[in-house]
């Protein structure tokens, strides 16, 4: 324990003061005891005005509210095109369920412990993160083309393979803040991800907790962004740009369009040559494509109608940059395997291992979606070298 004007806290409790106001920041271990208890007594000892915490309202509503998962629709989810993004957090929310097992505390104890003492003692609660949505966005839209399939590639795997926690990796992971531990092993390859993952959000950590309300400020965060917080928390920083989604590159757009021009165009020289050349072409495009998008949504055990709507759907969608053959056997799949409350409120428990993702009816719509559309993507260079190939 460390004496700061007198007052008792935690070692690992770092007090500065912004002008004549007294800010206590709690470096906590996401995945440790230790750091619910380090709270209770900061809180305690200094009785602040305001407790800031290291969440967003988005994932403060999925911590405290439980029946989140019930409410959801899973039709509004796949026309908004947030599935992936749903299966993606999935994918974190299991293994840090995995570990809080192994550990015997729930993730993001302490988060949930500064939110209650913020009601015990009537100080206000400050959500002090940048909404995760923006995080990601700006993580993904500034990497380049190359860095972008190798991320996906190394974030798919995770589907597949049930990591063993050992630990050195409980170890690893207690030290580091959730989404900077989930990225952490990323950040290090990519170091544009370290910017816009931790840097930026020290950034963002400290302004929000150099403005909160009342003389005596507690503010719960990980670890890892003390240093970053306590170099920028001095400074009045602007936040606009950290809120702005990175402009869209005209690449991406010209490929999307490109590609399926090229295609068509392909087909359409078959012609040239004569009729049953040009239907050929025709077939190898339905047979390619549909028959790995059929392929991905069986990996993920849908319906028979369901691996018949993507056979049947990625011919088209594939030729079409705002349609995705994934989409189609989503929504097919919810309408014949259509998911109950049940099925949502036992999310949490689904998730904690492999085999629940394809048995629990939501996650297995979401995977369909995301293998239905990897099939369907392979498949377009795949016929596309073929009818090319045949057109010399």
């Amino acid at each position: 324990m460390e004496t700061t004007d007198k007052i008792a806290l935690p070692e690992r409790v770092a007090h500065v003061r912004v002008g004549d106001r007294n800010i206590y920041l709690v470096g906590t271990a996401h995945l440790s005891k230790e750091s619910v208890e380090d709270v209770r007594t900061t809180v305690e000892a200094v009785k602040p005005d305001a407790i800031c915490i290291e969440l967003c309202k988005g994932r403060y509503q999925a911590m405290t509210q439980a029946d989140n998962w019930a409410k959801m629709d899973i039709f509004k989810v796949i026309r908004q095109k947030k599935a992936t993004f749903l299966l993606a957090q999935l994918i974190m929310t299991s293994f840090y369920r995995r570990l809080g097992e192994k550990l015997g505390i729930q993730p993001g104890a302490e988060m949930l412990k500064g939110i209650e003492l913020a009601e015990e003692t009537g100080a206000q609660l400050v959500l002090a993160d940048r909404d995760i949505e923006i995080t990601l966005k700006r993580v993904w839209g500034y990497l380049g083309l190359w860095n972008k399939l190798k991320l996906f590639m190394q974030l798919a795997t995770g589907i597949f393979v049930h990591e063993e926690i050992d630990t050195d990796m409980i170890e690893a992971l207690k030290k580091q803040d959730q989404l900077e531990a989930v990225m952490a092993e990323f950040a290090g390859k990519y170091p544009e991800i370290k910017r816009r993952l931790i840097d930026e959000r020290d950034i963002y950590l400290a302004q929000k907790i150099r403005t909160a309300p009342g003389p005596t400020v507690v503010a719960i965060v990980g670890a890892g962004h003390l240093d970053g917080i306590q170099r920028h928390i001095q400074q009045d920083e602007p936040l606009d740009e950290l809120m702005t989604l990175p402009p869209k590159s005209i690449w991406p757009t010209v490929f999307a369009w490109g590609i399926p021009l090229l295609i068509v165009a392909l087909i359409a020289h078959g012609f040239t040559k004569d009729t049953t050349h040009g239907f050929e072409n025709i077939y190898i495009w339905i047979l390619v494509t549909g028959t790995l998008a059929a392929a991905g949504a069986a990996l993920a055990l849908a319906h028979p109608l369901t691996i018949l709507s993507a056979f049947l759907a990625a011919p088209i969608t594939t030729l079409h940059p705002l349609l995705a053959a994934g989409w189609v056997a989503g929504i097919v799949q919810a309408f014949v395997r259509r998911p109950t409350v049940s099925d949502f409120e036992d999310l949490p428990e689904a998730i904690g291992s492999l085999k629940g993702f394809w048995t629990n009816p939501v996650t297995r719509i979401l995977l369909i979606i995301a293998l239905a559309n990897v099939g369907a993507m392979i498949g377009v260079p795949i016929a596309g070298a073929w009818i090319a190939a045949r057109s010399v």
